[in-house]
């Protein structure tokens, strides 16, 4: 009867120390930071998809991209109003900021224009 009740206490102590080591493992993946090292190509596709979802406008291109210290700035250009003929369609640009992780943190509007226009020098 003596060695059932040292079995059970050795049992017991083993679990312990499992939960015990689970939890620590647990805490130390949420102390360190989510950066996910991602291809630009990735990140670049992830702004416009998040920009779209938000605007709900779908992104034409992207005429700059970034790398910063606090993760990445991008200019998309988004097509705002359709008009016919196409050459007189209304297009923005927006500045869009992304944290390390790739998530949008930030966008706004920077210019409006028609397609068929270009930039005065």
């Amino acid at each position: 009867m003596a060695n059932t009740s040292e079995n059970t206490e050795n049992a017991e102590t083993t679990e312990n120390q499992k939960d015990t080591s689970a939890r620590a493992t647990s805490a130390r993946a949420q102390q360190q930071p989510r950066e996910q090292s991602q291809s630009p190509m990735q990140v670049l596709r992830g702004a416009c998809a998040q920009l779209a979802e938000l605007t709900g406008m779908e992104a034409e291109s992207v005429s700059s991209f970034e790398r910063t210290e606090d993760g990445w700035t991008l200019n998309v250009e988004v097509l705002e109003l359709a008009r016919v003929p196409d050459t007189m369609s209304l297009l923005a640009s927006y500045e869009v900021e992304l944290d390390a992780n790739g998530e949008l943190s930030g966008y706004r509007r920077v210019r409006r224009y028609e397609r068929g226009r270009s930039d005065r020098s």
